[in-house]
C-alpha cells in the first residue's frame, strides 16, 4: 500500500468555508485559476488528504481535514459564460483547468492559525510560510502533516 499524500488548501471561509464542505459532505474543488495550483491538482490521488485552510480572515488558519475522491476532473465553470471563474481560452476539445472532488472528513478541535505555524515551522517545512506564496494548493510533507494532525486534534 502506498503512503497518501498530504495537501493544504486555502479558501475564504465567506466564500466557501470548512462548515459549507461540512454542510454538503462533499464538493467539486473548482476555480482554481493558477497554473502551478493546477498541477498540483493533478498529482493528486484518490485518497490523499489535504487540511483546509481559511485564508483572507482573521486569524487565517488550518481549520479542518478532508479526502480527495475524485481526481483529473475538468472544471466545468471554465466553460460557464455566468460564472466567476469562466475562461473564455479555454475549449471544450481542449480544456486547461481540472478540478478535484473532495469529501469532509472533520473539523479540527484546536485550528492552528498562521502565526503558531510561524512559531513552529519553516518556510521550508510550511510552504504557506514562504514569502509571497498565494497558491491555494500546497503540498505537505508525510512528516509535517503527521505532526499537525497531532497538534490539531
Amino acid at each position: 500500500m502506498t503512503e497518501i499524500n498530504y495537501w493544504l488548501m486555502k479558501s475564504e471561509p465567506s466564500v466557501y468555508g470548512i462548515n459549507h464542505l461540512k454542510d454538503e459532505q462533499e464538493t467539486l474543488w473548482d476555480g482554481i485559476r493558477n497554473y502551478q495550483a493546477r498541477n498540483f491538482m493533478r498529482t493528486m490521488e484518490i485518497g490523499d488528504q489535504a487540511f483546509f485552510y481559511h485564508s483572507n480572515c482573521k486569524p487565517p488558519a488550518i481549520v479542518g481535514l478532508m479526502e480527495i475522491i475524485g481526481t483529473k476532473i475538468i472544471d466545468p465553470t471554465q466553460f460557464n459564460p455566468n460564472e466567476k471563474y469562466f475562461d473564455p481560452k479555454s475549449l471544450k476539445k481542449a480544456p486547461r483547468w481540472d478540478c478535484v472532488k473532495v469529501k469532509y472528513l472533520k473539523i479540527f478541535t484546536n485550528p492552528m492559525s498562521l502565526n503558531d505555524m510561524r512559531e513552529l515551522y519553516s518556510s521550508e517545512e510550511m510552504p504557506v510560510l514562504r514569502k509571497g506564496n498565494r497558491l491555494s494548493i500546497l503540498p505537505i510533507s508525510q512528516a509535517i502533516a503527521k505532526d499537525l494532525t497531532r497538534r490539531l486534534e
